[in-house]
């Protein structure tokens, strides 16, 4: 049996209440576990599509629920390696497996008698009598069908088969040259004027990340992680070296050689319109829309421009601002890119009397993390309970088990904080299982979900305390906001738990989950200094309170920016040169030079390592309309953690994952659908 050469430590998870046993996966039995898991797979979706009982809901659609349980687990061991611990032999295989997988399910998608099954299903879905969340199974599993060409013609299908294929290998080799390109990159200091400025936080992050790279000789580290070059640029008074670090920054994947990701880029897009072409839309855009709250591209860039008039008229003064800074030294020239964050700070400490490195102190990562909790607990009745000497994939990852209020197991949650060479940059939330009460083949009925976060926080010297910035706080919360989601879930089956809804509502729980970062009450009791333990001063608390909007329109240009670009580049079809359309669309909106894209084309790793956020994201934004409502429907109450609304949070956003229409489920919820009235006023842009 194929099944025996599965290495049992990838799909045995006998760790604590059912973790896998991390101490016992080795990288070199991801191969051959793959190919016999895959095959496996197979063998099960030939028995669903063989079947020779007319097709039902249980021995059709159930039964694709909960094939491929082996497949499933070797995944996501492997792809929480290939993002958060990786190394030249994951790489490798990463090179190889994207395309495979991407073979496999192409395959399955375009198997005829399988569909046929799923065909007769949908049509005659009125007589089945199935609840709505059945329904919406059905549905996800039919659409799903059709988007992998079930209903082309042979040579279409092949042709797609090939076209997802090469796309998957292209993701990859984007997101390795990214990585490649950071961690290539290192500006060593040593004590003296390359050091004015920097604070004691940023001065031990460098030290360490010297350290980390075998240099233990009282260098200093200027690296690519964003937790260590943003506050680099905020601090530096070296104009010279914040120009040299901005422009290494910004030029991840553009530096000719084999880490140059512009001809992925082009063959992508041209790879994304022909698919599009295929299954019948105008554009790669009008495919990824098909199934979300936006559902066209006009609505998108609709919200988008409304939104960029206001924050470029708003960026624009806050750049007068700036540029009068420069002249009050006594320099004549203009602000750019490299200038911006460090000016900013200038004028916040000038505006507001306190500073970045003022607040940093009173942002312990431990702390930060029991306020997530915290918060947690008084909305949702969990707790989470850290379980020490359990093996896990780094030293680094923490284990917490979620408990609700009888002391009954929700969910187990892993925590991965600190920047390392071997972990792609950003943050994210993923599970390596989901929540559903399905039956399964070993007898067991259901599974807790496990979640885990990574996060890039400069990792502190031996015996300091990790400090965040206020960015890295709501960073926090809002991968935490994610994790909740995926932990609270309650529904019956797997492909629509948790985050498995539509990717412009996916941001709605992380994105609401940060309001309560700032609430007064949650930073008095967890913003304390991490040497006296005493709260945050009233007086700087309500400077960071009447700050929140401050320097809003460069942060909106920064985003808005980058989610035009992806949306013109989906609407295009094929393009000859990407970085002419950038430009060209960069041009056309009046993007001032003192700021550049937050992810300019070459680095975009939400679009181009995979197609997640491709055409998608403008999502961060069309959440973020729906996340500032909804925190208005708790503060109308006059109390942040308002049990009704927390109860009602709870059962029609973060329970109920996609086993109910997002629009039902928000206006269940706030029983209406949101403007971006309030969306504009916290950010400061409203007229």
């Amino acid at each position: 049996m194929t099944e025996t050469r599965i290495d049992p430590a990838l799909v045995e998870w006998t760790g604590l209440n059912g973790l896998p046993r991390f101490d016992l996966v080795q990288d070199e039995a991801f191969a051959a576990s793959f190919d016999a898991a895959l095959a496996a797979h197979e063998a099960e979706i030939d028995a669903i599509a063989g079947n020779q009982e007319p097709p039902s809901f249980e021995n059709t659609i159930v039964a694709l629920e909960i094939a491929g349980d082996a497949l499933s687990r070797v995944s996501a061991l492997f792809w929480s390696r290939a993002g958060a611990n990786t190394n030249d032999t994951i790489q490798a295989l990463e090179r190889e497996v994207a395309p495979k997988m991407s073979r496999h399910y192409s395959k399955i998608g375009t198997n005829a008698a399988l569909f046929k099954r799923i065909d007769t299903l949908w049509e005659g879905r009125e007589a089945l009598d199935l609840s709505l969340e059945q329904t919406r199974v059905l549905e996800r599993h039919w659409k799903g069908f059709v988007k992998s060409g079930a209903k082309l013609e042979k040579p279409e299908q092949d042709r797609l088969s090939e076209i997802n294929e090469t796309l998957a290998g292209l993701g990859a080799k984007f997101g390795q040259n990214v990585l490649a390109d950071e961690k290539n990159w290192v500006l060593y200091l040593e004590e003296g004027d390359g050091l004015d400025g920097l604070p004691d936080f940023l001065r031990d992050a460098m030290a360490t990340a010297a350290r980390e790279r075998g240099h233990d000789d009282g260098r200093f580290a200027v690296t690519l992680s964003r937790s260590i070059i943003e506050p680099f640029l905020t601090f530096s008074a070296r104009r010279d070296l914040r120009e040299q670090a901005f422009r290494a920054w910004v030029a991840r994947g553009e530096n000719e050689g084999e880490t140059d990701n512009r001809g992925i880029v082009k063959d992508t897009l041209a790879l994304r319109a022909e698919k599009a072409g295929l299954l019948g839309y105008d554009s790669f855009a009008a495919l990824k829309l098909d199934n979300t709250m936006a559902k066209t591209p006009g609505a998108v860039n609709g919200l988008l421009m409304q939104v960029w008039e206001k924050a470029v008229a708003r960026a624009r003064e806050e750049e007068t601002e700036l540029a009068a800074l420069v002249a009050e030294e006594g320099r004549n020239h203009e602000v750019m890119p490299w200038d911006w964050r460090y000016y900013a700070e200038k004028l916040r400490a000038k505006k507001f009397s306190f500073s970045e490195a003022e607040l940093k102190p009173y942002f312990q990562l431990e702390k930060i993390i029991d306020a997530c909790f915290d918060v947690a607990e008084r909305l949702f009745d969990v707790h989470a309970i850290e379980k020490k000497d359990v093996p896990v994939y780094h030293p680094d990852v923490r284990v917490f088990e979620i408990r609700d209020r009888n002391d009954k197991l929700v969910a187990m949650f892993l925590g991965d904080y600190f920047a390392r060479s071997s972990k792609r940059s950003g943050a994210w939330m993923s599970s390596y299982q989901s929540q559903h009460r399905l039956p399964l083949a070993n007898g067991a009925v259901g599974e807790i979900p496990i979640i885990y976060n990574v996060c890039n926080f400069a990792k502190p010297a031996q015996g300091k305390p990790a400090l965040l910035s206020l960015d890295d706080a709501r960073t926090l919360f809002h991968e935490f906001g994610h994790a909740l989601h995926g932990m609270l879930s309650d529904v019956t089956y797997p492909s629509v738990s948790g985050t498995g809804v539509s990717r412009d509502f996916v941001e709605l729980p992380s994105q609401l989950y940060e309001h309560w970062l700032t609430v007064p009450e949650v930073l008095t009791r967890y913003a304390v200094h991490y040497q006296t333990g005493e709260a945050m001063p009233q007086a700087l608390l309500d400077k960071v309170l009447a700050a929140r909007t401050f320097n809003s329109g460069f942060a909106t240009v920064e985003f808005t920016s980058s989610a035009l670009v992806d949306m013109a580049f989906h609407t295009r079809g094929p393009v000859e040169d990407p970085m002419a359309v950038q430009a060209d669309v960069l041009q056309k909106i009046g993007l001032p030079a003192s700021i550049v894209m937050r992810h300019a084309t070459p680095h975009f790793q939400h679009v181009f390592a995979g197609d997640g956020y491709s055409a998608g994201y403008y999502s961060y934004m069309w959440s973020e309309v729906l996340d500032a409502d909804a925190f208005a429907a708790f503060t109308e109450t006059g109390d942040a953690f308002n049990p009704a609304m927390a109860a009602r949070l709870k059962s029609y956003i973060y329970a109920v994952g996609g086993s109910v229409d997002p629009e039902d489920a928000y206006k269940a919820f706030r029983g209406k659908l949101p403007s971006p009235e309030a969306m504009l006023e916290k950010k400061g842009l409203a007229a």
